[in-house]
């Protein structure tokens, strides 16, 4: 059964996502609230969410935010933090520290830490050090889960077995999936690992930076410089395929953003848009509501293929 959750990566991001501390933070506390509300119960930050000197804001809201809500409430979430491994973070317990900063942000509201991107290209004996550290954690009861993010099948199942010898299941794996993502040969490859093995598999960008829910005949660009770069790169080449998107949604009486999240799911992901505002919250949840149908998944399967432009790949996606 695939889940909706929602991500935290413009929480304190201003180079790309524009965050304005005095604007935005009530807004956010309010989208966190309806999110939650409406049983989107997966949250993921990271530790190097919010740049310069809001480093770490992501975490500091989500644990202001929910201490406030009723214990029973609180219980049912899975707070999911990434920890980056910077080059000076090495060693069996080169996360410890890194660790306990996020714990206390979140107010100790964590049950998932992950690896945020594999070192495997350039560093890696680095990442053999630091997820046998994670492992630790999970070992010595101060933290419930352990995933991983970015990392192709090979290397996948290679840390599925090191952990699992010291009886330590790898809960999930984060990749870049939607329809505008790159290389669909290995996230097919990717999706029968991780349910031979029971790993989730955890959807970030579905909406590829938004993209996918814009309609077909606007322009629309954002706000920030490199958004702007990927949107006006991509807005063309995927009119099609948002076409097809706007279609469905109008059959649907749903949304496009609803389309694409239920198309991640359709494939055994579980997406995690981003939530800026109560209307994304709702919409995100909404589409938990319904589900695509077969003709409708491949159609857009199709059009995903036919489509030239997509998004970046990620620079540390190891094999």
């Amino acid at each position: 059964m695939t889940f909706i959750g929602f991500g935290t990566w413009a929480w304190g991001n201003k180079f790309l996502w524009g965050y304005d501390p005095e604007k935005e933070d009530e807004i956010l506390e309010a989208s966190f609230n309806e999110a939650v509300s409406r049983g989107l119960n997966f949250i993921d930050t990271a530790d190097s969410y919010g740049i310069g000197h809001l480093n770490g804001r992501s975490e500091q809201l989500l644990g202001q935010f929910t201490q406030k809500l009723p214990p029973l409430t609180k219980k049912k979430l899975t707070i999911a933090t990434k920890l980056a491994p910077y080059p000076w973070r090495v060693g069996r317990n080169g996360f410890r520290h890194a660790f306990q900063k996020s714990k206390e942000r979140l107010r100790g509201n964590l049950k998932r830490v992950q690896l945020h991107w594999s070192t495997k290209r350039y560093a890696p004996w680095q990442e053999v050090q630091l997820i046998d550290g994670l492992g630790d954690l999970v070992q010595e009861g101060l933290v419930k889960e352990v995933g991983v993010s970015n990392m192709g099948p090979k290397r996948l199942i290679w840390f599925y077995k090191r952990l699992s010898k010291r009886g330590v299941h790898l809960k999930s794996l984060q990749i870049q999936f939607s329809l505008l993502s790159p290389n669909s040969i290995k996230s097919k490859q990717i999706q029968t690992v991780c349910q031979e093995l029971d790993i989730e598999i955890i959807a970030y960008s579905p909406l590829a930076f938004g993209v996918l829910s814009i309609p077909p005949e606007t322009s629309k660009l954002n706000k920030t410089f490199l958004r702007n770069r990927i949107t006006k790169r991509l807005l063309a080449p995927s009119k099609k395929l948002r076409g097809a998107l706007s279609k469905i949604a109008a059959e649907r009486c749903s949304s496009q953003a609803q389309v694409a999240l239920n198309w991640c799911r359709a494939h055994g992901t579980n997406p995690i848009p981003g939530i800026r505002n109560p209307s994304q919250a709702k919409d995100a949840a909404l589409a938990s509501d319904w589900d695509l149908g077969e003709e409708e998944v491949s159609e857009l399967d199709r059009l995903k293929e036919e489509c030239q432009e997509k998004m970046p790949s990620n620079p540390f996606q190891s094999k």
